[in-house]
């Protein structure tokens, strides 16, 4: 059984990018995989303090000196076989509490422990404003995923104006996703 991360950022529990966590979740869960869900904003994560010059424990062990969530979490994403991405845009980036763990988990992984390389991941980019942002917010994530080695499944921008169709592709993406995690994927990049 594959075990699969579902990490999201919202501080809305009930709007646009909570149901595309929803939907991409029944995906994944129908072909029987195990899944994880972390809500970012349900925990304590803090904003790196850039310690040691700028490179502290980070570079040197992998790990961060910050006593939060962030190494429970950083845990369960080295154990998943899969990790899907979801965060709302805001200014066509990430949210905040998003990048704040994002910026660590980067420092940890990237400059040491290369722990999350060649893992398949799927982004989802969440946007209830005019939805103009989701292209630069999904680029943004994934040139940070290019750093720590990990490889993109998928790309996929939600908005108001796509909700109607796109909650139904995301549950068939998650559907797919763990066939491809199971089977292969025919993608050479």
């Amino acid at each position: 059984m594959k075990k699969i991360t579902v990490i999201w950022s919202s501080p809305n529990q009930n709007g646009l990018t909570a149901s595309a966590k929803d939907h991409i979740i029944k995906g994944i869960s129908k072909s029987g995989a195990e899944v994880t869900e972390i809500h970012l904003n349900s925990k304590n994560i803090q904003h790196c303090r850039a310690c040691g010059n700028g490179w502290g424990t980070c570079n040197k062990n992998g790990s961060c000196v910050i006593d939060d969530d962030f190494a429970e979490i950083y845990e369960n994403l080295r154990n998943a076989d899969g990790i899907v991405w979801i965060s709302a845009v805001y200014w066509s980036d990430m949210t905040e509490r998003f990048k704040a763990f994002f910026d660590r988990l980067r420092r940890c992984d990237a400059a040491f422990s290369h722990s999350l390389a060649d893992k398949r991941c799927i982004l989802v980019a969440c946007a209830g404003g005019t939805g103009r942002g989701t292209l630069e917010c999904l680029t943004q994530l994934e040139r940070g995923l290019v750093h720590m080695g990990m490889r993109t499944f998928d790309r996929i921008p939600v908005v108001r104006f796509n909700r109607d169709y796109i909650l139904p592709a995301l549950y068939e993406a998650g559907k797919t996703y763990i066939d491809c995690l199971e089977n292969g994927f025919d993608m050479y990049y």
